[in-house]
C-alpha cells in the first residue's frame, strides 16, 4: 500500500464507488466528492496527492468545461498537485485540452484497471522527481539564484540585475558596454558565476593586447614547430575554455583582418591550430565587452556588422557611476568596508555633508574612480569620520575650461578626434615658440647694431635698416671674428636663425611615440598607457614606423 491521499470527483455514484473500491487497497486514504464544490473544502482540511477529476457535471451538458474550470481552480490553489482527467469515448479531444491546460494525464470511459493503476502510480513519481529535483537545485552551494556581486538599488541597476538574472543560464552570447572603469569585467565574472558553467573556467583575453601576427597563435593554439619560436604544443584560449566561458575585453579594438578570424569560431565552433590541419570544436559562452561605439565603428568601416550581431545576442549596458544615485553611498560602505578589513582597520564613515558632496560629484572613472578613492582615504585618514572638507582633498578638481578645444563640431568623438586635439595644441605651441625665438634675435640684432656704430674698436656686423614707412628689420651677417665692444660688456654673438618647418601629423607622432619609449626604457606597456592608447596600437604604429 502505498502512503498518500488520493481525491475523486465524480457526479456519477457508481463510478466513485468502483474507483473507491480499486483504490482503497493502493493508497492509505481515498476521497470521495460528487459535488465539484467540495474539492476547495477538502483540499483546505487536508493534504492530497492526486485528483481524479470528471470532465462534465451536469445533466446534458458534454462541453467538457465544467472540468476544465475545476481544473484551472485546483492549479490556483495547489500548482504542483497533479490531476488526473476522466472522459467518455466522446470526449478525448476535450481530454487533450486538458491536458494542455495542466492535467497530467486522462482516463477513458469505462476503464481498464491496471491501466487505470499504472498512470496514477507514474504521475505521483513524476511528482516526486520533481520534488526531489527542486530540492537539490535550493541546497546545490555552486548555483546561486541572484547576482550578489552587483551592489546597488537604483532603477537601473535593479534592470540590469533582472536581465543578468534571466540570461546567466542560458548559453547565448552577451555583448556588455559602458564607460571606463563602470566594472565590465566585473558583470561578467558574476555571468559566469550564476550560469551553467560555473564549474569550469572563465579565461579573460583583452583583445587590444593580441598581436595581430599572433591572433590565431593565442586563441586558437599551435602546433611544436609551426613558426619561428614555437617550441613547444599551445593550446590556446578557445581550446582552454571548452566547456565554460570566454570574456573577450576590449572587443572593439579588434583589427578588421581579424575580426572575420574570430567570426569564424563563433558561427561554427570550428578552429585549426596553427599549423595543424585537423579541426577541432569548442563549446564557449562568449561574453563581451567594449566602451566603443560598436554602431559608429560599423558606419564608419571599423567593425563588421555580421560579427556585431554575432556577440550582440544580448546586448547588456552598464550605466556610469553619476546616472545610478544613491548607490555612490552604497559603494562606498561596501569599499570601506573591505579596505577596512584587507588593512586591519576601522571602517570609515562619511558624515551628511560628505555624502552630499559624493552624491554631487560626476566621478568621470565611475566605479573604479570611487574605489581608489575610498582606498586613498582609508590608508592616509586617522580620523574615521569624513566630513566634506577632508573629502575634497581626495576629489579630483572638474576645470573644463581649462581643457583645449577644437572649433567647429566633430561628428567623431573616438580617440581619433582626441588625438586630432592634441596635435592642434602642439602646433599652437610650436608657433607661438617659434615667433618668440624670432622676436628675440631681431632684438638682439637691433642692440648689436646700434652699439656697433658708436663703437671704435669693434667690428659692426650688424646694420639694422630703418626708413620712415618701414618698421625696423635687422639684417643679420656672420663673421668669423666674434664681435668686441668695450661700451657693453652684455652683447653676446648672435646666431643665425633658420625657422623650422612645421612636422606632419605622422612626424610628431612618431616622435611622440619615440619618446615615450625612451622615458620608458623600451616597455611598450608603460609607453602605451603614458600615451592613452592600447597596446596593440603602440605595436602596430611601432612597425609603421620602424622604431623596433
Amino acid at each position: 500500500m502505498q502512503t498518500g491521499t488520493v481525491l475523486i470527483v465524480d457526479d456519477n455514484k457508481s463510478v466513485l464507488t468502483s474507483l473507491e473500491l480499486l483504490l482503497e487497497d493502493e493508497f492509505e486514504r481515498v476521497e470521495t466528492a460528487s459535488n465539484p464544490n467540495s474539492i476547495l473544502s477538502v483540499l483546505d482540511t487536508m493534504p492530497v496527492d492526486l485528483v481524479i477529476l470528471d470532465m462534465n457535471f451536469s445533466a446534458g451538458v458534454n462541453t467538457g468545461n465544467e472540468g476544465l474550470f475545476w481544473l484551472r481552480r485546483i492549479q490556483e490553489i495547489a500548482p504542483e498537485l497533479p490531476v488526473i482527467m476522466l472522459t467518455a469515448y466522446g470526449d478525448v479531444e476535450l481530454a487533450v485540452k486538458a491536458l494542455k491546460s495542466g492535467a497530467v494525464d486522462f482516463i477513458l470511459k469505462p476503464w481498464d484497471n491496471e491501466v487505470l493503476l499504472e498512470k496514477i502510480h507514474a504521475a505521483l513519481q513524476a511528482v516526486e522527481r520533481e520534488k526531489v529535483k527542486q530540492k537539490t537545485d535550493r541546497n546545490r552551494p555552486d548555483r546561486p539564484a541572484e547576482p550578489a556581486m552587483i551592489i546597488g538599488h537604483s532603477a537601473v541597476m535593479m534592470k540590469l540585475i533582472k536581465v543578468v538574472t534571466k540570461v546567466a543560464k542560458t548559453d547565448a552570447n552577451i555583448l556588455i558596454t559602458g564607460e571606463n572603469g563602470t566594472g565590465k569585467e566585473m558583470l561578467a565574472r558574476e555571468i559566469h558565476r550564476l550560469s551553467l558553467r560555473s564549474r569550469r573556467e572563465m579565461i579573460n583575453v583583452d583583445m587590444g593586447a593580441v598581436s595581430e601576427s599572433l591572433f590565431e597563435s593565442e586563441l586558437f593554439g599551435h602546433e611544436k614547430g609551426a613558426f619561428t619560436g614555437a617550441i613547444g604544443e599551445r593550446k590556446g584560449y578557445f581550446g582552454e575554455a571548452d566547456g565554460g566561458t570566454i570574456f573577450l575585453d576590449e572587443v572593439g579594438e579588434l583589427p578588421m583582418s581579424t575580426q572575420a578570424r574570430l567570426l569564424r569560431v563563433l558561427e561554427s565552433g570550428e578552429f585549426m591550430k596553427v599549423g595543424s590541419s585537423k579541426v577541432q570544436k569548442t563549446d564557449v559562452r562568449v561574453v563581451a565587452a567594449t566602451n566603443v561605439n560598436l554602431t559608429q565603428a560599423i558606419a564608419e568601416g571599423r567593425f563588421r556588422e555580421d560579427l556585431y550581431y554575432r556577440l550582440n545576442t544580448v546586448p547588456i549596458q552598464i550605466p556610469p557611476l553619476r546616472e545610478r544615485g544613491d548607490d555612490v553611498l552604497l559603494l562606498f560602505r561596501k569599499f570601506s568596508a573591505d579596505f577596512a578589513e584587507k588593512y586591519r582597520m576601522p571602517a570609515i564613515q562619511l558624515t551628511e555633508d560628505a555624502k552630499k558632496e559624493l552624491l554631487a560629484y560626476p566621478w568621470p572613472g565611475n566605479v573604479r574612480q570611487l574605489k581608489n578613492i575610498t582606498e586613498q582615504i582609508s590608508i592616509i585618514e586617522t580620523n574615521r569620520e569624513i566630513s566634506a572638507a577632508i573629502l575634497q582633498n581626495y576629489l579630483p578638481a572638474q576645470n573644463t575650461q581649462r581643457l583645449p578645444a577644437l572649433m567647429g563640431t566633430r561628428e567623431s568623438k573616438g580617440f581619433e578626434s582626441e588625438r586630432e586635439i592634441l596635435y592642434s595644441v602642439l602646433f599652437d605651441m610650436r608657433q607661438e615658440v617659434a615667433e618668440l625665438k624670432k622676436m628675440v634675435h631681431n632684438l638682439m640684432a637691433e642692440r648689436a647694431g646700434q652699439v656697433g656704430q658708436v663703437g671704435q674698436m669693434g667690428t659692426v656686423v650688424t646694420t639694422p635698416v630703418v626708413t620712415a614707412h618701414q618698421p625696423s628689420v635687422p639684417a643679420i651677417i656672420h663673421t668669423m671674428q666674434p664681435t668686441v665692444c668695450k661700451d657693453d660688456d652684455d652683447i653676446q654673438d648672435t646666431e643665425e636663425y633658420v625657422e623650422e618647418s612645421p612636422l606632419s601629423l605622422d612626424e610628431v607622432e612618431k616622435e611622440m611615440i619615440r619618446k615615450a619609449l625612451e622615458r620608458h626604457h623600451g616597455k611598450r606597456k608603460s609607453a602605451a598607457k603614458d600615451l592613452n592608447i592600447s597596446e596593440r596600437t603602440l605595436y602596430r604604429k611601432i612597425k609603421e614606423y620602424e622604431l623596433d
